[in-house]
């Protein structure tokens, strides 16, 4: 009978290549021509999960349609009190769609 197929044969075998000196595995190198992250990026990732968890909090109301700013506006208004440190990040990225656009705008509604 000869030798049973596997999937792997339907592909070619890619070898990686070393990466730089002080490159940990699991860790994404920067692309050519890219800047390394900044220390600050730590900050960004760490107000982004701030404004994710502002999207999942039901309590202030539907965040589909409408920015993260006009979500804690509407929210204020009916006395809903939304978290200030929230509207002082939206307020320092004003012109960052990454910041301002909810965690569903990118799925039709």
């Amino acid at each position: 009978m000869g030798r049973k197929r596997l999937i792997t044969d339907s592909y070619p075998v890619v070898k990686r290549r070393e990466g730089p000196a002080g490159h940990s595995k699991g860790e994404l190198a920067a692309e050519p021509g890219e800047e390394p992250q900044s220390p600050s990026g730590d900050v960004d990732e760490a107000e982004l999960e701030l404004l994710r968890q502002f999207d999942l909090a039901w309590q202030y109301g539907p965040c589909t349609g409408i920015t993260r700013l006009q979500r804690w506006h509407r929210a204020e208004q009916m006395g809903l009190d939304p978290p200030l440190k929230v509207h002082e990040v939206l307020r320092t990225h004003l012109g960052d769609p990454r910041f301002q656009c909810s965690l569903w705008h990118l799925y039709p509604i």
